[in-house]
């Protein structure tokens, strides 16, 4: 095993299993978070991925500072980088610890073609000797941050997990997420949680001791007893949890079982209301109608609902949309 200083900062202190919520461009923003937090959080929150080279020039780093908005109640947050150069992944991190982040995850397993064309995210697999330099360079510039690594089973096949998983190991972050697909299947497939569980086999056999080195599960995971029961059959040590969560904000709330249709439009309101005073001017609010897809789903007029709701252009419009909905004056 490499000797490389392994920091676990929160992650030593999480339940096990613990729960996560996983990183997704332009849905897990400051924005989701906030009311994911205040509804139900997770044990851990990530955010969704920014560039490290855009993070190390200054005209990238104000054009990403939305990426690097979090609150207090989000905690513990990590932030989570993509790129290809060790030194730009060296400075990141420590312009990231120096925002006050929790830990510093590297996406190695982004499947999206312009991604992959670049080197980085899931084509990173294909290049473990660079993947080892990025985590050690990451390492480094983290200083006292734990450094993880969100990956999948392999590129075009599983053979190459073998070898993958051997190279992450050594490199020994704090944290590996393991998507139960290759970056070949994108999310076409079902999960193959037997992946995962012989990542977790890997671990146990490569590592002195298993528990400086956490897996963490990721892939059509529904509901919080879903997640429970991946963890138990696979034994690793959490569970991410990334598509459920739309519409849902109550997702990681195990004392809430029945939302009304009332209250999953207020907090669609609450949402784009936050949404807007964060993003007003930075992000367009067009991006809020994946959500709006979710919140309005299964209810008696959801159709209709969901239709004006798409040719609103602020927050005042979707409250007086959502308030009509209900027979009341905005």
């Amino acid at each position: 095993m490499n000797d490389q200083k392994n920091t676990q900062g929160f992650w030593a202190a999480l339940p096990r299993p613990f729960f996560a919520l996983a990183p997704m461009y332009d849905v897990t923003d400051a924005a989701f978070r906030r009311i994911i937090a205040l509804h139900g959080k997770p044990d851990v929150m990530f955010t969704e991925f920014a560039s490290a080279d855009g993070l190390c020039h200054p005209t990238g780093r104000e054009k990403l500072s939305h990426h690097l908005l979090f609150s207090s109640q989000e905690r513990p947050i990590v932030v989570q980088l993509f790129g290809t150069t060790p030194q730009r992944f060296h400075d990141a991190a420590r312009l990231c610890a120096e925002r006050g982040f929790d830990g510093i995850d590297i996406n190695m397993g982004c499947p999206e073609k312009n991604v992959c064309k670049n080197g980085s995210g899931a084509a990173l697999i294909k290049n473990p000797s660079l993947a080892k330099e990025i985590i050690h360079a990451t390492q480094e510039g983290a200083r006292s941050l734990p450094v993880s690594v969100k990956t999948r089973s392999g590129y075009d096949k599983r053979e190459e997990r073998e070898r993958w998983f051997a190279e992450l190991l050594d490199a020994h972050p704090a944290a590996i997420t393991v998507h139960a697909r290759t970056r070949k299947e994108m999310s076409l497939v079902p999960a193959q949680w037997e992946d995962v569980a012989h990542v977790v086999r890997m671990r146990d056999a490569q590592c002195d001791d298993p528990s400086d080195i956490l897996i963490v599960g990721n892939g059509d995971v529904r509901n919080l007893a879903d997640a429970a029961e991946k963890a138990r059959t696979s034994g690793v040590d959490g569970v991410m949890l990334g598509r459920a969560v739309f519409g849902n904000p109550w997702l990681f709330n195990a004392s809430v079982s029945d939302i009304s249709t009332e209250q999953r439009l207020q907090a669609m309101v609450e949402h784009t209301r936050l949404y807007e005073r964060l993003f007003r001017g930075v992000k367009n609010f067009a991006i809020m109608k994946k959500h709006y897809k979710a919140y309005v789903a299964g209810f008696d007029g959801a159709p209709a609902l969901r239709q004006r709701l798409m040719a609103a252009t602020d927050a005042t419009a979707i409250a007086a949309i959502v308030a009509a909905y209900h027979g009341k004056k905005a």
